[in-house]
């Protein structure tokens, strides 16, 4: 089964940079989507990022050119590198997967609830003040 597992979280000052990772594990090919998607305290998960296997990639609004998602395929490891990092970028980031293609536009808009089939148990990521 497919398996995903997130780390590089932690806690770092606003302006400050991140870039969690997720190894992915029991992939035997073919199409798929990943992104990240993130949960703070007492909110909904909102989509934050996504890539799917024909090279298209695409970001919350709330991204606002701060992040960037990137598959390194050789090792089957999702990256989002974070910079100029806000307070309200706190939250559980999770990195979910689906075999096949979705409309990765959609996954992120709906949080992934609906377009994302695997999830890692997240990564926290605190920004301070």
């Amino acid at each position: 089964p497919v398996q995903l597992v997130e780390s590089g979280g932690g806690s770092v000052q606003a302006g400050g940079s991140l870039r969690p990772s997720c190894a992915a594990s029991g992939y035997s090919g073919g199409t798929y989507c990943m992104g990240w998607f993130r949960q703070a305290l007492g909110k909904e998960r909102d989509g934050v990022a996504a890539l799917d296997s024909t090279g298209t990639t695409t970001y919350a609004d709330f991204v606002e050119g701060r992040f960037t998602i990137d598959l390194d395929n050789a090792n089957s490891t999702l990256y989002l590198q974070m910079t100029s990092l806000k307070p309200e970028d706190t939250a559980t980031y999770y990195c979910a997967a689906v075999l096949g293609l979705v409309d990765i536009e959609w996954a992120v808009s709906t949080g992934g609830a609906y377009g994302m089939d695997y999830w890692g148990k997240g990564t926290l990521v605190n920004i301070s003040s």
